[in-house]
């Protein structure tokens, strides 16, 4: 009989525990259902204009950075200054030999065609004093070149 009545009063204290535990849940569930947030027009439109804030301000930071963007390729240029310089003295360096190489040779064209020309006379000028010095010599050419007509 003894552990039946110790069996009662556990039984008797569990169920007072169990008690406690059901009105403690009802509770807390009550203050759920009381807690609970209605779902309103104005709150949806008061977070709606925050989240456009939010991203027009993000909205103006991008088209901030694809100007500036912008205006750096607008000022780019294709081919550095360096090597517009580096071209530059080339090309001037190419025409200034091209102009010297030039004036050479006319120069040099120049000075053969005078010693072409010189000896040219020198020869016809041995050949006058040849035929001046023996006239019968000059005759037997003339006929020769003559005949070779």
């Amino acid at each position: 009989m003894k552990k039946l009545d110790e069996i009662m009063e556990l039984m008797a204290d569990e169920m007072a525990d169990f008690k406690k535990a059901v009105l403690q849940l009802q509770l807390l569930s009550r203050q759920l259902f009381e807690l609970s947030i209605p779902i309103s027009t104005e709150a949806l439109e008061n977070q709606l204009a925050i989240f456009l804030e939010k991203q027009e301000v993000q909205n103006q930071e991008r088209d901030e950075i694809l100007r500036s963007i912008d205006k750096k390729l607008y000022n780019v240029r294709l081919i550095p200054d360096y090597l517009l310089v580096l071209f530059a003295v080339l090309g001037i360096t190419a025409l200034g030999m091209v102009g010297y190489f030039g004036y050479s040779a006319n120069a040099q064209q120049e000075e053969n065609f005078k010693i072409y020309r010189m000896i040219s006379e020198s020869e016809n000028q041995l050949q006058q004093d040849f035929f001046a010095t023996y006239p019968e010599i000059k005759e037997e050419y003339c006929q020769w070149l003559e005949d070779k007509k």
